[in-house]
This record gives structure tokens, C-alpha cells and sequence, in this order.
């Protein structure tokens, strides 16, 4: 280790991580290379953005079994991925036990110097399905999100449509006989207004694109995020079935999420009060 993190954790953090139940090993890394210090030094950033910067309202957390494998699947927005943080950061200091949600993480952001590390060593990994899967036969908990770049590319005014959703996870959940927890983020398109997308550019960067905000740079503004878990669904099935019957399983995810999304829009206009919500 060339950085000495606990300095910089602080004790709320330390004690959480100290709870996930992960089987760290002597040197403090688990199987799947998840450094518990790294996981203190980035939640302990993360708080700082959770607590004071935005602000999420969250319901029906307890539809997330507090152990076992469990697939997270929700919409994705905002220029950058400030819903999966946020999402990260709610199973981590909401939840008990803590959870550490572990994401299929864009390819990119795995390469980008420092974090990139970082990253693979708070559990995020590039989406490759032999990792996914053989994390849920080891019973972890992992977010996803169908609509991959495609989703946090949507500009501000489009930000609470859906998109199209990949298949794979749908496969990988019936393949492991994981339980599915819908989720709607709402209000990322508000921290990050983006007008426009920069893809000659991005290219030239090794990235998928370059969100153009009003203010023109790509950072998030303080906000209020509303973040809604569904009941979760299990769904029959060995994985092999035709494109045709996966699609039709994914569909009922996605209407399932567009229904959490548009309760989280009204929550978020004050047309809807919390006893009204139906997370079914």
C-alpha cells in the first residue's frame, strides 16, 4: 500500500466497513481483490457528497434481503454516474447490516489512472458476465444498470425515460436463480442539466462521450435525489431461453422501473405523498 488511508477514514465509516460481511483476508482484501482500507478511505469521500452535498430520500430499502445474492437493476441518468454512487452509498450506510453494492462498471472507467483502482478496489468491475455471475453464486449483491452508457448519455429533459435495456442480466438472474430489486432514480437529470453530448472528442479520449452542461462543465450540482426499491421479482427460467421470451421478462422489468420512476417524479413535484407510494 502506497497510501496510508486511515488518516483519512473516518470513524462512522470504519465501523460500517468492519460490518459488511465480506470475507477479507489477512492483508484486508477479499477474494474478488476488495480492499477493506480503500472501501474506508472511498466511502468516507462518498459521505462527504451523501451528507452534505446531495441529499436522497430513499423507500422501501427494506425490500433488499439483508444477506444472499440479490441483483439491483434501475435506470440510469445524469451525464455522469452519480446514481450508482448514490446507490452505493445508500445500501452502505442505510442498510443493516451495511451492503456493499458491487456494479458492472463501463470498461473506461476502470483504465483512467488512480481511480480506476480505486475503483476495482471498492468492487466495481468491468461488466464481464463470468465476474457477475460467479459473484451471485458467491452471494453478493450486484447493481445494474440495462441502459448502460445509452442511459447516463440521455440529455436533462429526457433524463426520466427509459431506454433500451440490454438482456444479459436477465439471463445471468435466471442462470443463478437471483432475486431482482427494481429501482428508480430520480433527479440526477436536475444535478447534471446536460444540453448536449461531445463524441468526436470523447473518441479522442477513449470514452464514450462528453456531457455539455448549461454552466458547460460536466460537475453535478447539490441535489435532491428521490431513490425508490420495488418489491423484488424472480423470475422462471435456466437462462437459455429464445431472445423472445428474455425480452418479454425484461419488459416487465422496465415497466416495473419506469412505475418506481414516475412515482419518484411525483414525490419529487410534491403530487404524491409517501403513504400513496405503491412499491409493490
Amino acid at each position: 500500500m502506497f497510501f496510508d488511508y486511515e488518516p483519512v477514514t473516518s470513524a462512522r465509516v470504519r465501523e460500517r466497513v468492519d460490518r459488511l460481511e465480506i470475507p477479507f483476508g489477512d492483508h484486508g482484501i477479499d477474494p474478488y481483490g476488495i480492499g477493506k482500507a480503500e472501501l474506508g478511505f472511498g466511502f468516507s469521500l462518498i459521505e462527504i457528497l451523501y451528507k452534505y452535498y446531495f441529499w436522497v430520500e430513499s423507500y422501501g430499502l427494506e425490500h433488499i434481503p439483508p444477506r444472499g445474492r440479490v441483483m439491483l437493476v434501475g435506470n440510469h441518468s445524469g451525464g455522469v454516474a452519480v446514481d450508482g454512487v448514490m446507490v452505493m452509498a445508500t445500501c452502505f450506510f442505510e442498510l443493516e447490516p451495511p451492503r456493499l453494492a458491487q456494479g458492472m462498471a463501463e470498461k473506461f472507467i476502470v483504465k483512467v489512472p488512480g481511480f480506476g483502482a480505486l475503483t476495482t478496489r471498492m468492487g466495481q468491475f468491468p461488466g464481464l458476465p463470468e465476474h457477475a455471475k460467479r459473484l451471485l453464486e458467491d452471494e453478493r449483491m450486484l447493481m445494474v444498470f440495462p441502459e448502460g452508457a445509452r442511459g447516463t448519455a440521455k440529455l436533462a429533459k429526457d433524463a426520466d425515460s427509459l431506454v433500451r435495456f440490454g438482456t444479459g442480466f436477465m439471463r445471468l438472474a435466471l442462470e443463478t436463480r437471483t432475486p431482482i430489486v427494481p429501482f428508480g432514480f430520480v433527479g440526477a437529470g436536475e444535478a447534471m442539466p446536460t444540453i448536449a453530448n461531445l463524441y468526436g472528442l470523447a473518441k479522442l479520449l477513449g470514452v464514450p462521450y462528453i456531457p455539455v452542461t448549461r454552466y458547460l462543465l460536466p460537475v453535478p450540482k447539490p441535489t435532491i435525489f428521490q431513490l425508490l426499491f420495488g418489491a423484488p421479482l424472480l423470475f422462471e427460467g435456466t437462462g437459455n431461453e429464445s431472445d423472445e421470451e428474455i425480452e418479454e421478462k425484461v419488459e416487465t422489468v422496465k415497466q416495473r422501473i419506469a412505475s418506481l420512476v414516475r412515482q419518484g417524479r411525483a414525490l419529487r413535484e410534491k403530487r404524491m405523498k409517501p403513504e400513496e407510494l405503491d412499491l409493490g
